[in-house]
Order: structure tokens, then C-alpha cells, then sequence
């Protein structure tokens, strides 16, 4: 371990003082977060609070300026992109981000591109990811940008999910989605994590986010302002008037 304080091994995710940006331009101030093994964790704010600048610097997209980062014990502070996804944290990017020339299968197959694994094993996972999004197998031989907005963020999750991931970090998941489409992801989700796989989810639709997770942190110009149970931030006034737009009496 390079500094720091020794992290709980528990912990699928723990930042202490996480800062980051980009060059001269601080984005992230001191950020102290962690995500439970088997458990989905929520990052709600308003546009440019700094989710996906956090989501960046998790990847290793960004350098970050300063604290620690950790994940099951492993210090990845200053870890390469690709050594953090040979670990298993993996991003689903803000606007999916897919290969759209190629098919949907093919784009699947890119998840898996890093891992050493057998053409069975493949198979396997493939089949695991057309088990939770059944639409990508009806789809699998289409090219990726025909289709719906719904079904490429299915394509993009698959393709995360074929990265076999510890912790899946998704950037905006309803983005741009009817909200049946966010009820069906949504749904995925839920079935995912009861099979165990630990989720931090980043979203701007605060309904969704603390319904779905199980804690969930505020971030507002690039701070952690609030942090708790998703039930309980739902509950709050002060969540409520600034986020839903309710006003309590």
C-alpha cells in the first residue's frame, strides 16, 4: 500500500480524499466514498456536479491530483486504465459509447477482449448476457447503431457485463430513455445484483437511483454533500425540493 489508511477489505470500492480534474482545472475535491461488496450504490447531483469526472478518474481515463483509492484491500491509486479493468472495475461509459458498424455480438465479444478465457467461457458469458437482455439475442447479428437508444444501452452493459466485472459503474443509465425502457433496465439491474454484482450507479433521474440502490451519495461541485440510505434520501426535504421539485409544507 503506497499511503493512506488501511481500507476494509469488505469494500468493493473506498475513496479517501479523492481529487481529480483536468490539467490546472480541479474538478473533484476530496472526495471520501465506498461501495459495499453485493450492493448498489448511488451518485445523484445535478449536470456538471462532477459524476462523470469521478467515473473518469475510477477508470483510470484521468489522472487523479491527489488521495487514495482502493478496492477489496488493493491500493489502485495511480493504476493504468487497463491494469483497473484487469481488476476488475469496469465503466459503462455516458452515451454508450458502442462500435456502431459492427453487430451487436461483435460489440459484446470486445468486452471480453483482455480476458484469457476459452471459446466455452465465451459462450457462457454470451449466454448470460442474452439471458438478462433477451432482445440482444434477437439483435445479435444487427449492426450496433440501428438500434434503439434502449437497446444500445442493453448492448452496453452486456458489453461490461463480458468483462466479468467486481464492480460495474454505470454513467447515466436512463439517459435519453422512455421510461418504460428505464423500467426494464432497471429491472436487469435488480436481477444482477441478486445474483451479487456489486453497481455503482450515476444518474441525473434521482427517482430511480434512490429507489433502486441501496446508498447513495450527493455530489454537488465536485464535494460529496449528503450521503445515505436511498429510502432515507428519498424521505428528505431537503432532497426532495432540490432534486424531485416537491416543496415540503
Amino acid at each position: 500500500m503506497r499511503n493512506g489508511m488501511l481500507p476494509m477489505a469488505s469494500l468493493i470500492l473506498e475513496l479517501q480524499g479523492l481529487s481529480a480534474g483536468y490539467g490546472e482545472i480541479q474538478v473533484l475535491w476530496g472526495i471520501d466514498m465506498s461501495v459495499r461488496r453485493g450492493e448498489i450504490t448511488a451518485l445523484i447531483g445535478s449536470n456538471g456536479a462532477g459524476k462523470t469526472t469521478l467515473m473518469r478518474a475510477l477508470s483510470g481515463l484521468i489522472p487523479t491530483q491527489g488521495g487514495y483509492y482502493f478496492s477489496e484491500g488493493r491500493d489502485l491509486t495511480g493504476d493504468t486504465s487497463a491494469e483497473i479493468l484487469a481488476h476488475g472495475i469496469v465503466h459503462v461509459p455516458e452515451g454508450r459509447r458502442l462500435f456502431g458498424a459492427m453487430s451487436v455480438e461483435d460489440n459484446l465479444l470486445m468486452g471480453a477482449y483482455s480476458r484469457k478465457i476459452g471459446r466455452g467461457e465465451l459462450v457462457r458469458d454470451l449466454d448470460r448476457v442474452y439471458a438478462t437482455f433477451p432482445k440482444l439475442r434477437e439483435r445479435r447479428n444487427q449492426a450496433a447503431a440501428t438500434l434503439s437508444g434502449g437497446e444500445q444501452q442493453m448492448c452496453a452493459i452486456g458489453r461490461g457485463l463480458m468483462s466479468a466485472p467486481r464492480l460495474l459503474m454505470i454513467d447515466e443509465l436512463s439517459l435519453g430513455l422512455s421510461p418504460l425502457l428505464v423500467e426494464q433496465l432497471v429491472a436487469a439491474l435488480r436481477a444482477l445484483n441478486g445474483e451479487g454484482m456489486s453497481i455503482l450507479l450515476v444518474e441525473q433521474d434521482v427517482t430511480t437511483a434512490l429507489d433502486i440502490c441501496h446508498s447513495a451519495y450527493v455530489m454537488d461541485m465536485g464535494r460529496i454533500v449528503r450521503t445515505g440510505l436511498g429510502t432515507e434520501l428519498l424521505a428528505d426535504p431537503i432532497i426532495r425540493e432540490a432534486y424531485l421539485g416537491v416543496l415540503e409544507d
